[in-house]
């Protein structure tokens, strides 16, 4: 059996699909699905049996999981990067994550796989690069990426990377993040924004190397995020620290064009000032380091943006009512 924390959420739900297309369905999801939509995510699913999270965590520590596990791909988290309430994220994004590495990560005929986050690498200061020299001297720019870096210097620091792997997800977009709330990608929001109004709403830029509009990202379709992670379950002798980027980063003004290219709409940009006091928190670049990946026999071209949000806009929010999402 393949445990997937996370299973419903954004990220996990799009794993479990990827595992069903490989003809994978022994699969234990694990989740909170709470009051959102998030079960929805679950409906075109096929997997053996599902676990509230915490009723998951107290088996564990009964045993109850001890037998018949292959692989868990531990993708459960709180992802809100603005969530103020440390000792929450501490607890479900350290403690947790190091529950299951001690439960199940040193065991060699189970293959552990987690969701880290390329918020560990702060303003960029210290570049991209996932070699684990360079973890130690990171600067989280919040509690959300501070509660990742921990886990992965525990993961360092106790060898558990060793027989494991950590995966710097950069900014991912794609279907099944509908619940996301304000967690949710700049090209769901953008398509929203082009839907309603007829315009797309970009911060403008308080540095004058980059125009208002072409602060960078490195927007990877959750597909070929999907197809990095599960690249590891073939690879059990590779372990460590990855990035999961395109390395190929885009301007916001390109994935408006793109939103509006996918509507077949002219495009029409505005450019609004940022909150108070995010201009000095604010990433204007980011680029994922590919080479450690690639060295792993990682040759598969990326979706490019253009493409990604044409898949994403016309073959999945065009045919959802994401007022009921």
């Amino acid at each position: 059996m393949i445990i997937v924390t996370g299973g419903a959420g954004f990220i996990g739900s799009n794993i479990v699909k990827g595992l069903n297309d490989s003809g994978e369905t022994d699969i234990l999801i694990v989740d909170r699905l709470g009051n959102a939509d998030k079960w929805k995510n679950l409906s075109d699913l096929r997997f053996a049996d599902y676990e509230h999270k915490d009723d998951f965590m107290n088996g564990l520590e009964r045993g109850l999981f001890d037998h018949g596990v292959t692989a868990v791909l531990h993708m459960g988290a709180c992802s809100s990067t603005t969530e103020r309430d440390a000792d929450y994220l501490m607890a479900n994004n350290f403690a947790c994550s190091r529950s299951l590495a001690l439960r199940f990560g040193r065991q060699p005929h189970i293959r552990f796989i987690y969701a880290s986050s390329a918020a560990t690498y702060g303003d960029g200061s210290e570049g991209y690069s996932d070699e684990h020299s360079a973890a130690w001297g990171l600067k989280p720019l919040n509690i959300y990426g501070y509660s990742k870096q921990i886990f992965d210097l525990w993961a360092l620091r106790t060898g558990f990377l060793n027989n494991a792997v950590g995966i710097k997800y950069f900014n991912v977009y794609g279907p099944n993040e509908y619940h996301k709330g304000d967690m949710r990608s700049v090209a769901i929001r953008a398509y929203s924004q082009a839907k309603k109004t007829g315009a797309i709403r970009l911060f403008k830029s308080y540095r004058p190397e980059y125009k208002d509009g072409e602060q960078q990202r490195d927007f990877i379709y959750v597909k070929d995020a999907v197809r990095v992670t599960l690249s590891f379950l073939e690879k059990p002798e590779v372990n460590g620290l990855f990035n999961a980027g395109t390395g190929n980063p885009r301007n916001f003004n390109d994935l408006a064009s793109a939103v509006f290219s996918a509507l077949g709409m002219e495009p029409r940009i505005e450019y609004i000032p940022m909150p108070g006091g995010l201009e000095k928190r604010y990433q204007y670049h980011t680029a994922a380091d590919l080479n450690k990946l690639r060295s792993t026999g990682f040759d598969c071209s990326f979706t490019s943006l253009e493409d990604g949000v044409r898949d994403y806009v016309q073959n999945y929010l065009e045919r959802l009512d994401l007022d009921d999402q």
